[in-house]
């Protein structure tokens, strides 16, 4: 077995994003490549609102995005965090005013902005994709307020990005929306270089595209409300974006959960997004909840970090705050991954990875009432800020952690999971979950002597072995019951035998 990983340092960072339409600040807590987001807080400035007509910085702009900065200062200064970013985007670079602009934020807040580059801008949007779904492919879009980035990924690596005067500040500027001359001016910009930025998938990134999304997930009755890893295909996209370009603005703003104040782009944002789908040949967006401010965080983790994969990591952060021994979900990934490795997969290559996932929640309902701790945990898994993870595997590890706690097969809200996961894919997130369960009860949560024992399939078998001189005392009636469920999932028999003793125990940290 290999080494027990450590539990990941904390460590808490700031970002001070000031956009062309918002002004946010994220305060982070960072576990070694889970990133969770603590404290959030936005204010709609509208810094870019004039750009069109004066070249320079709304005046009520500045002043409203200034007085914000000085409140983010005081709650930096009390947070104290490791690090701080402060990046400015594309009204603050576009603007003539925008260096002077600069010299007073960090004049009168000390916050020392820096000023992206269109190119700059675009690479952080694809890297915060990355730090969110680091498989993602094709290609990554970013609408702001002024500015749309544009950005191919090759293998997990961004190329270099554009960035494009299509935001609804730079088009429609204070002049009522006007769809086609939206789409003119997306199809104008498009043109020089549609050849090269053609993608089968397009990651979208901005608040007026999660409006669009949330719009959709509406009208679908789509059961999970989560941004992050949403997808539409391409006659979703084209349907979605043209009934908002029907509606008007009452009409938008009697839809309960979008944002009132994004609603005067999401008209706009639906334009450009049914331009690019048609342009660029897209056949589905991908929703991303991460962009720019966590494509900061993660150009700054060391190399090894960012290596890791970032479910497994979030849902080790997650199960590690309740756990009884640090190492026990890399001793169950370890015991568990060789059985499961011989059934057919249901997730193909992220069988391995979803297992690894669901070994690292096994303690999460360690300090939860036993009496609801299976249906608590089912729904913190299923909505927690994960990344690295998409919706059916969501269910997926939301299934596994609640038979982790229950024998009992009628999970919560099952016509949502019946909406994301077939029947087989059901019933092995059973089977693994009463895999950690039988593994966790037999040793007591120990892994050194969950390390005693081994299981294992065999055809039309589940087979639980302990070493001889530790059968006895392992493999009793609770070990033999939960074992036996684990058999019926499977629809095998189960045998309960001694062996001889492993050559390597497992060894515990220091």
């Amino acid at each position: 077995m290999s080494a027990p990983e450590h539990r990941p340092s904390h460590s808490d960072a700031a970002v001070i994003d000031v956009g062309s339409n918002s002004v946010r600040l994220v305060l982070y807590r960072l576990d070694g490549r889970a990133i969770w987001s603590v404290f959030n807080e936005k204010v709609l400035a509208g810094l870019g609102r004039d750009l069109t007509r004066t070249g320079r910085l709304s005046p009520d702009g500045v002043t409203t995005t200034l007085l914000a900065l000085c409140r983010f200062r005081a709650l930096v200064d009390a947070s104290r965090p490791l690090r701080v970013f402060a990046a400015a985007t594309a009204a603050v670079r576009e603007a003539l005013d925008g260096e002077t602009f600069r010299e007073r934020v960090e004049r009168e807040t000390g916050f020392q902005l820096q000023i992206l580059s269109g190119e700059e801008e675009a690479r952080y949007s694809a890297l915060g994709v990355i730090a969110g779904a680091p498989d993602a492919t094709g290609l990554v879009g970013d609408l702001g307020g002024a500015s749309l980035e544009l950005t191919h990924l090759d293998g997990g690596q961004p190329r270099q990005g554009v960035s494009l005067p299509l935001g609804p500040f730079a088009v429609d500027g204070r002049s009522r929306f006007d769809s086609a001359a939206v789409r003119d001016a997306t199809l104008r910009h498009l043109a020089p270089i549609e050849r090269t930025f053609r993608a089968d998938t397009l990651h979208a990134v901005g608040g007026a595209w999660r409006n669009l999304a949330l719009l959709n997930m509406k009208i679908t009755h789509y059961p999970l409300s989560i941004i992050h890893q949403y997808v539409m295909g391409r006659r979703e996209i084209l349907d979605a974006a043209r009934f908002i370009g029907q509606q008007s603005r009452t009409s938008l703003e009697r839809i309960e959960g979008l944002s009132k104040r994004r609603i005067e782009a999401l008209p706009h944002a639906a334009v450009v997004l049914e331009t690019l789908v048609e342009q660029l040949g897209v056949q589905r967006v991908v929703m991303s909840a991460h962009g720019l401010r966590e494509g900061l965080l993660w150009e700054s983790m060391p190399p090894e970090v960012r290596g890791r994969d970032p479910l497994i990591a979030g849902c080790a952060a997650l199960g590690s705050r309740q756990a009884v021994a640090e190492s026990l979900g890399q001793a169950l990934e370890g015991w568990a991954a060789p059985a499961f490795g011989k059934l057919e997969p249901v997730f193909g290559e992220r069988d391995q990875v979803l297992l690894a996932a669901a070994a690292r929640l096994a303690e999460l309902g360690a300090q939860l009432h036993p009496d609801h701790r299976a249906e608590l945990v089912f729904n913190q898994v299923l909505r927690a800020p994960i990344a690295g993870v998409d919706h059916p595997e969501r269910a997926y590890l939301a299934c596994a952690a609640f038979a982790r706690h229950t024998s009992a097969n009628q999970v919560p809200d099952s016509e949502l999971v019946e909406r994301l996961l077939n029947p087989e894919r059901l019933q092995r997130a059973l089977a693994l979950g009463a895999a950690m369960r039988l593994g966790c009860d037999l040793s007591g949560r120990s892994p050194e002597l969950l390390a005693r024992t081994r299981l294992d399939f065999k055809t039309g078998v589940v087979l639980l072995q302990a070493e001889e001189a530790w059968a006895p005392i392992l493999l009793g009636d609770q070990a033999a019951k939960r074992a036996q469920t684990l058999a019926n999932l499977l629809d095998r028999d189960l045998k309960l035998r001694a062996m001889a003793p492993r050559t390597r125990a497992f060894v515990p940290a220091d």
